[in-house]
Order: structure tokens, then sequence, then C-alpha cells
């Protein structure tokens, strides 16, 4: 199994977020969406931009689809756990993988600064908090939501070291 991740930010808008998150797989570009957004099915038709629905596809050696996995928003993500379960569920056998490429970083316009996701991270967790207590049909999926921003807060302390 290799990771990747395709969008339609540029090769050195990529090449910044590898950087700064210091994450050990490839990002592809797909800024017309033609070559892996709109085949794969997960360009955005409520975001006017088409911009994909965060998605993870496991792809038999073949490379047929053996699993899809949709997230409702860019923040709720399948953890890495889940999917090498799922990938030893399917039976697919992990690769080794190179490192991404340097690429020369430039940060798209608005791009968030690592040093500020911890409190951006903090916030919606005690949104999520105060969300499962308002609306009891939604604690389930708030308490989820709040423990993927723990996830997310753990990760962002394991940058600095």
């Amino acid at each position: 199994m290799r990771v990747l991740a395709i969008d339609i930010d540029s090769p050195a808008q990529h090449a910044a977020m590898v950087e700064k998150l210091h994450l050990g797989f490839p990002f592809l570009s797909d800024p017309d969406r033609d070559l892996a957004i709109t085949p794969f099915g997960v360009a955005d038709p409520k975001d006017r931009r088409m911009l994909a629905i965060p998605t993870a596809i496991l792809l038999a050696p073949g490379g047929e689809e053996a699993h899809r996995r949709s997230s409702s928003d860019f923040a709720d993500r399948p953890t890495e756990e889940k999917l090498i379960e799922e990938a030893q569920r399917l039976g697919l056998s992990p690769v080794t993988q190179d490192a991404p490429r340097a690429g020369t970083p430039e940060p798209g316009r608005g791009a968030a600064v690592v040093g500020d996701l911890g409190s951006y991270f903090r916030g919606a967790k005690f949104a999520a908090r105060a969300r499962s207590t308002r609306f009891p049909e939604a604690k389930a999926s708030s308490i989820a939501y709040g423990a993927q921003m723990d996830r997310y807060i753990e990760a962002l302390a394991g940058l600095d070291e």
C-alpha cells in the first residue's frame, strides 16, 4: 500500500505543506480536476470550486478500487490505524515508499501557520463538546470529532520534537 494525496493546489504549495507538517507522503497536483478528482468521483458538487471531498481510497494491485471512505468535511479523516486495518482485512500488502521529493515551498494565500493550529484544534474540540450537550442526537459524532481534534493536537506536539 502506498500513500499519496491529490488536490488542486500547485506543486509549490504541496511542497510547503509537506515541509510544514513533516508529511511522509507526496501530494499530487490536479488543478483541472481531470486526472484523479473527477475520474474518482470526489469533486464536491456543493463547492463552487469543485474541491475534492477528503476521501481515502485503497487500490488493489491491479488498480481497481478495494475500499473508499469519504469524509464529511476537511477535518473528518480516518486514522492511519483504521486504514491499515482495512488494508490488512483486504489482504493488501504494504510496499516501501520513498519520502516525498523536496520542492520549492511556496505557501498558498491564507495558509495556516503551524503554531496557530493548536488553538484552532482546541477551539474545534470545545465547540464539539458544546454541540454534544445542546444536541443529544449529535453526541456520538461530536465525541468522535473531539477525539480527532485530540489526535491532531498530539500530532502537532510531535512536530516540535
